[in-house]
């Protein structure tokens, strides 16, 4: 995980679709930037102390800038609100990373499926993918057309490759089910709406296959009687230092709450366990693993853990730090 902050200027900002404002960084001496490979994300540092995460979008190979393009939420918590009101062309802006918990990794054949703003890092996957030479296949569903970043580029490949569904323009929303299930083998990446990512998730045939990034952490599965389907406990349990301290963490409160609370600064970013900024080695312990950044295999080994969001299934955790 890179921690490095470097402050860059923004150098160009273009609205690409209705909510939707592309922004171009580089840096202000004309130093080149670090290379990244498609699934990267970068943090912003916003001037009213707000970071958020988005992914790159624009050419890995290129030294010279960065690229994020910012959906306005309507709920927004002040990270896409300030981007568009805000933020101008030579401001300068603190950013962190590039990161990257959303890798391409090698497949036979993939199957790339955004929705909305979460084009962002599949269009990376999908300019790599064809540069290549790989077999895939991307689906992109947006409400229509007018709000669907990217568009006009991925319309202008002339690829049947290449799906855009707008929902207003078909019978409605995309058969997932139907799609998944058509393309047994294929790697499935899949970044968008929560409702979406979790349709995936549940319909397709072997989730081995599934790769998601989300916006938000997914909400715990529910019980037919509505409860939450976590067994863990929310109690209090201690965290003790690989130096030595002892820290509680009470039941109201994060791991990472508890440890800026006892003077520690720890990076972190979204709180929400999204990012993956907060990750944190567990020298002992079983953690209660609730982020959406580490796999199931990468849980079960019990190696680190996202303290803003993850606790304890034991007494004592011991941590690295």
């Amino acid at each position: 995980m890179s921690e490095q902050i470097r402050t860059l200027r923004v150098e160009r900002m273009a609205r690409l679709a209705d909510g939707v404002l592309e922004v171009q960084l580089v840096d202000p001496a004309g130093a080149p930037l670090p290379t990244w490979e498609p699934g990267a994300h970068i943090v912003l540092r916003l001037a009213n102390g707000v970071h958020r995460q988005y992914s790159l979008c624009g050419d890995p190979t290129d030294t010279r800038s960065w690229t994020v393009a910012v959906h306005r939420s309507p709920t927004s918590r002040g990270g896409s609100s300030h981007v568009h009101e805000r933020l101008r062309v030579e401001s300068p802006l603190p950013v962190e990373g590039p990161n990257n918990h959303f890798p391409l990794a090698p497949a036979g054949r993939y199957l790339l499926l955004a929705g909305g703003i979460g084009i962002t890092p599949i269009l990376a996957m999908a300019r790599r993918l064809r540069a290549l030479g790989a077999e895939f296949e991307l689906v992109y569903c947006g409400r229509g057309r007018s709000v669907m970043a990217y568009r006009e580029e991925l319309a202008g490949w002339r690829d049947p490759r290449v799906t855009l569904h707008a929902d207003d323009e078909q019978d409605g929303p995309l058969d997932l089910g139907a799609l998944l299930t058509g393309r047994p083998g294929a790697a499935v990446y899949c970044c968008g709406p929560e409702p979406m990512i979790a349709a995936v998730e549940r319909l397709a045939p072997d989730p081995a296959l599934v790769n998601v990034e989300r916006f938000r952490a997914a909400a715990a599965p529910e019980s037919a009687d509505g409860a939450t389907s976590d067994d863990t406990s929310d109690g209090a349990f201690d965290v003790v230092l690989t130096g030595g301290e002892c820290i509680r963490v009470e039941s109201d409160l994060s791991v990472l709450e508890a440890l800026e609370r006892a003077g520690h600064a720890v990076p972190s970013s979204c709180r929400e366990g999204i990012c993956g900024t907060c990750e944190t080695k567990v020298v002992q312990g079983e953690p209660d693993h609730r982020d959406s950044v580490l796999s199931e295999a990468e849980r079960a080994e019990n190696g680190s853990m996202m303290i803003c969001v993850s606790r304890a299934r034991c007494a004592q955790l011991v941590l690295e730090l």
